[in-house]
């Protein structure tokens, strides 16, 4: 990678200003690829936030009314978009593009529920699927993140703390300035946590943390509703006051109340990574969630070893955190504290 490349991932995270004019400016500049799932990932990504779908609807929507025309005409181009992408477009015809709105929050203290329309068209994936083990071979012909189609949807590629890392965009976001985090790419490493991985996550997490307000990691292990088989984590910014789980309320946190599930909070990087990697070696499932100075660990039960209810596509990190991504309208509009409860406890271990 060069010095350039190291400049300019360092660069991303300075600053709220700097990582948000690089996250819309990405966007504004994919709309002019000529592809249905570019647009798809744009809308996505833009309905997270009001302010941002406020700035590229207009240039959104002229999109839309494209493929919408493309569609209506039989036109090639249009119906030979990956399947998925069809899918999810045909789907938000039918709500249309006014529907999109915005990412809609409400609290059912201590939990937090969230909704986007667009999201909830998301196909199914494999983290749905039943696991019986947390380390499976990376597929070369699965999908990943070298694929070559993927560096339109590249937020930055080079160095940071002299290892190799990818910064992408979510398809499908449920936080705000959602990014994957790939380090060491090109090595092809499965879903399946390595101490040089965890070391630099760490410390993206505490140096960058200082002049970016909200910076967090999430890991989904494989068996942990991680719906690709590279390793990868999950970037973020949350709003001022953090995730539920970190709230000085909780046992984990120092405070006197019990988390429906046992988590674990490690301030040292190294004690952190032993419990980590014992987990995996033991082939017991777990999601993370790092912030600067500590990583929240959280064992659970593998997924498929239990039934979800049906307002929820699974619970990975941001749910096990406790901010909950509900699939339906109606559902999260009649949840409340209890039923987040519910949900956990089946998972635990």
């Amino acid at each position: 990678m060069t010095a350039a490349g190291a400049k300019s991932l360092a660069g991303l995270f300075a600053s709220p200003a700097a990582l948000r004019a690089a996250f819309e400016d990405g966007l504004a500049r994919m709309l002019a690829h000529d592809l249905l799932g570019v647009f798809v990932l744009v809308a996505a990504n833009a309905s997270v936030e009001p302010a941002m779908l406020g700035r590229l609807s207009d240039p959104l929507y002229r999109v839309y009314r494209r493929w919408c025309e493309r569609f209506d005409a039989g036109d090639a181009s249009a119906l030979a978009a990956a399947a998925d992408d069809v899918d999810v477009f045909v789907r938000l015809r039918r709500i249309g593009f006014a529907g999109l709105g915005g990412m809609q929050w409400r609290d059912v203290a201590p939990w937090r529920l969230q909704f986007n329309a667009l999201r909830a068209l998301r196909p199914p994936r494999s983290s749905g699927q039943r696991v019986t083990g947390m380390h499976l071979p990376f597929a070369a012909d699965g999908f990943h993140f070298n694929k070559p189609y993927l560096s339109r949807e590249t937020l930055g590629d080079g160095e940071l703390f002299g290892r190799p890392v990818r910064v992408l965009y979510n398809k499908f976001p449920f936080a705000a300035l959602h990014t994957l985090l790939v380090p060491f790419a090109d090595g092809c490493r499965p879903q399946w946590l390595i101490a040089d991985a965890h070391d630099l996550v760490w410390r993206i997490a505490e140096q960058f943390g200082r002049a970016l307000p909200g910076l967090g990691f999430g890991y989904n292990a494989y068996g942990a509703f991680a719906s690709v088989n590279h390793l990868h984590f999950h970037g973020f910014v949350s709003a001022e006051g953090g995730l539920p789980v970190e709230s000085a309320a909780w046992r984990h946190n120092g405070g006197t109340a019990d988390y429906p599930l046992a988590v674990e909070r490690f301030a040292d990087r190294r004690v952190a990574w032993e419990r980590i990697d014992a987990l995996q070696q033991a082939q017991r499932a777990f999601n993370l969630l790092y912030r600067p100075g500590c990583v929240y660990v959280t064992p659970r039960r593998m997924q498929g070893s239990y039934r979800h209810a049906d307002w929820t596509g699974g619970f990975a990190w941001s749910e096990l955190a406790g901010a909950c991504t509900v699939t339906a309208a109606a559902a999260f509009a009649r949840l409340d504290a209890a039923d987040v409860v519910r949900e956990m406890a089946v998972m635990r271990p």
